[in-house]
């Protein structure tokens, strides 16, 4: 995170609140899985294995999903080179329209497909050398690093290295909260929100791989 300059961890804030955001209608209209959260996807899966419910085969069913994304996602970023985050973000964007567009239709369970596959995608926007740098709909490493960087404050090192981290959390939490408002009113026509954010964000990412091919 440190490592990307302020406009760049700007975007990566506002994609973990996005990330948050479609997290939340998941989490609501699932009852208690996630389509960004594997780790706790996972959880479930193992503690549904051994109680026999029949809640594995929806948690086995969303983890290969979320790594299709991924892999997806990696993929066309390796092809697009330079503009790998514009054309990553567009298919982000791209499966979320999709997304309300099947929920629209009455698609419940086509529209978690493309959800899922969309947050798993965009986990490879900031990708370095094949390895994902900042993890926008997980926040464990984050808050490890937020640790890091308070222990490195209070031992002498820079004050502030921790705050990029804190907000990249407080992102994610952010577009949670917003997620759940939105469900309670909109239910999961709050996806048309989500993919309209996904297009700007975007346009966003456009203009700072135009700024950096100019610099």
């Amino acid at each position: 995170m440190t490592r990307y300059d302020r406009r760049q961890q700007g975007l990566a804030i506002c994609l973990a609140m996005l990330a948050g955001f479609v997290d939340a209608l998941a989490f609501i209209y699932l009852g208690g899985f996630f389509v960004s959260f594997m780790s706790g996807n996972s959880t479930r899966l193992g503690v549904a294995l051994v109680e026999g419910s029949s809640n594995a085969y929806l948690t086995a069913g969303l983890i290969p999903l979320f790594v299709l994304g991924a892999a997806l996602g990696s993929a066309i970023g390796h092809f697009a080179k330079t503009r790998r985050r514009f054309v990553v973000l567009a298919f982000v964007t791209l499966c979320l329209f999709v997304a309300a567009g099947l929920s629209a239709a009455g698609l419940m369970h086509y529209a978690i497909v493309a959800m899922v596959i969309a947050m798993g995608a965009e986990n490879t926007v900031f990708e370095r050398e094949g390895e994902v740098s900042i993890g926008l709909t997980y926040m464990t490493g984050s808050l490890v690093k937020l640790g890091q960087r308070l222990a490195q404050a209070f031992l002498g090192g820079p004050r502030l290295s921790w705050l990029p981290y804190f907000l990249l959390w407080a992102g994610l939490v952010s577009g949670v909260a917003l997620g759940a408002a939105s469900y309670t009113r909109f239910g999961l026509d709050s996806l048309w929100i989500a993919a309209v954010t996904g297009f700007i964000l975007t346009l966003v990412a456009v203009r700072l791989e135009r700024d950096v091919r100019v610099a």
